[in-house]
């Protein structure tokens, strides 16, 4: 069993923090949350201290105060040493931020400003954004993004243990972005569940880069091996929703006290070995872990490669609902009219129609409807052989357009081909792609319609990813002759991709998928000239921006026919 490693950092406020105001929304701030005043840090990360003279108070404001003539504060989510942070508005753009506050003569006003500026300008993605960071009237700001359909990892772990293409997502996602940022000299230090966030695409987005340690006045003597360590707490949290150390923390129970650092697998049953392993191969950072004496990570950079090399995790596969039985009508079964048979009963008899009418008045009601009968046969036949003479002198006509240049007939307009079932298709994502609202994409109704996730920064799905798709499954390999497709919302470029295989099995990779043809508009038809394919892949390149600013591809409908 190995030691918890002597440089291990716990990266999480105490368990017992509160903020001293309530939090508004959720996951929206920067994860500056107020601490016990009774706790203290149990890590080598180094507070810088308050000035001898006196600590400096934050400012007071109130809701409804306006800095810039722009940012108008509305609510204070956190009051903590000397400083406080805010969920505000921005007036000129009509969207909701946050903003931190402290005085200009605050000893950590500086390495503030500082901070921000360069995580500014690293404008990554993944990170939350800062938006601007300003020195004005005796005050020291910094505004950044507020995600309000992202969720905070702390209330995703309380619901339980993740499943291992989560896990892997998460572990996959953050030390990525992580190396990016040390690449540019950029560390967090703060990193815990409270600061990183999912959105509902499933992408993981860190919050409070170089600012958040700034904030406490926390520094590091090997500021890439800390947030390696924080990433390899997250990890195990996720696996077996317990935090690594001995301490409760973010609403997780801690490993029992005096059995040191003991691997996820040996946590709780049913854990991914090769995930289980990684973890460790991130804590442990003064040496092998026990299992397999794999070398450990000390940098992100380390731990993503790691997670490149292991084997692809899937994610679940997503359950189609199967349909009804098909059931047979009355009349197919040749009962229509006919009185339901009940077993151990006597038939009824079949009720006998009345006589035809037998009167004078019967009789010339028949003869009546008998003569227009005929007077109808005999329009019928007229207008029958009119246009049948008319026919005839036209054939020659009808002959030549019916052909092509060379003397052969033109090919009948395609006909439809039903598609029988579709699936969401992420390969470079969390797997999923707003699978319930799959169906509209082909209902035959064009006022509604598919959608991907909001991707921002880039119109190529915020550089995260070469595309998003969906794949239809046409039942059996026949010809497709083409596949139109409607947009809503904007150009969007799309390909036509197929796949060889004819199995039930639906294919999950972009590499089982060949490219057909591609195109760019709102209605595009994609031509697949000699193709013959039982699944076919409509695969979204480029998106169109929205109203707010994000990139978002809509599909109204997808007809294919022969």
């Amino acid at each position: 069993m190995a030691e918890r490693s002597t440089a291990a950092v716990d990266v999480a406020d105490n368990s017992g923090d509160k903020p001293l105001t309530a939090k508004a929304d959720k996951a929206t701030t920067d994860g500056v949350e107020a601490e016990n005043k009774a706790g203290t840090h149990k890590d080598t990360e180094r507070a810088e201290p308050e000035s001898p003279a006196r600590a400096a108070q934050p400012p007071e404001l109130h809701s409804g105060h306006k800095l810039a003539k722009r940012y108008r504060l509305e609510e204070c989510v956190t009051r903590l040493e000397g400083f406080s942070s805010w969920r505000a508005v921005d007036e000129k753009l009509r969207r909701a931020v946050g903003v931190h506050l402290l005085p200009a003569d605050h000893p950590r006003a500086r390495p503030v400003l500082a901070a921000a500026r360069s995580a500014a300008l690293l404008g990554d993605p993944r990170f939350v954004q800062v938006l601007d960071a300003v020195e004005e009237n005796d005050l020291v700001y910094v505004v950044h993004e507020w995600l309000p359909d992202a969720t905070e990892l702390t209330p995703l772990l309380a619901a339980g243990p993740m499943e291992p293409h989560d896990a892997y997502q998460l572990v996959s996602q953050v030390s990525q972005a992580m190396a990016a940022a040390h690449r540019e000299g950029l560390a967090h230090l703060r990193l815990h569940p409270g600061s990183v966030l999912r959105t509902e695409s499933g992408q993981y987005r860190i919050r409070g880069l170089a600012v958040m340690a700034a904030l406490r006045g926390i520094t590091s003597e090997h500021p890439q091996r800390t947030d390696t360590e924080a990433i390899g707490a997250l990890l195990y949290a996720a696996l077996t929703q317990r935090w690594p150390y001995e301490s409760n923390a973010h609403g997780l129970s801690g490993l029992p006290k005096g059995v040191g650092l003991i691997a996820p697998d040996q946590v709780r049953a049913g854990v991914h070995r090769g995930l289980s392993e990684l973890a460790m191969r991130a804590l442990v950072n003064d040496g092998a872990t026990a299992s397999r004496q794999e070398q450990p990570c000390t940098t992100p950079e380390e731990l993503a490669k790691a997670v490149a090399a292991m084997p692809r995790i899937r994610p679940p596969e997503s359950a189609f609902a199967t349909p009804p039985a098909y059931q047979r009508t009355n009349y197919q079964r040749g009962t229509y009219g006919q009185p339901p048979q009940h077993s151990g009963r006597a038939t009824q008899p079949v009720p006998v129609p009345p006589p035809p009418l037998q009167s004078r008045t019967g009789r010339a009601l028949k003869w009546s409807v008998s003569a227009l009968l005929i007077a109808a046969l005999g329009l019928g036949s007229w207008q029958l052989a009119d246009t049948l003479l008319k026919d005839g002198s036209q054939s020659k006509d009808d002959q030549h357009s019916q052909s092509t240049g060379d003397g052969t007939p033109k090919g009948k307009p395609g006909k439809p081909i039903a598609i029988q079932r579709a699936k969401d298709f992420d390969p470079r994502g969390d797997g999923q792609e707003k699978p319930r609202d799959l169906p509209k994409a082909y209902d035959g109704d064009p006022n509604t319609a598919w959608s991907t996730d909001a991707y921002v920064g880039r119109s190529n799905f915020g550089n995260l990813k070469p595309g998003v798709g969906i794949i239809l499954d046409l039942g059996r390999t026949q010809q497709v002759g083409n596949v139109k497709v409607t947009f809503v919302g904007g150009e969007t470029s799309v390909e036509l991709r197929a796949s060889t295989s004819s199995d039930d099995v639906l294919p999950d990779s972009l590499d089982d998928f060949k490219k057909v043809t591609k195109g760019s508009g709102t209605d595009v038809n994609l031509k697949g000239t000699g193709l013959k394919a039982r699944y076919v892949l409509v695969w979204l390149t480029n998106l169109p921006q929205t109203a707010d600013g994000d990139y978002r591809g809509k599909i109204s409908e997808i007809k294919v026919t022969s």
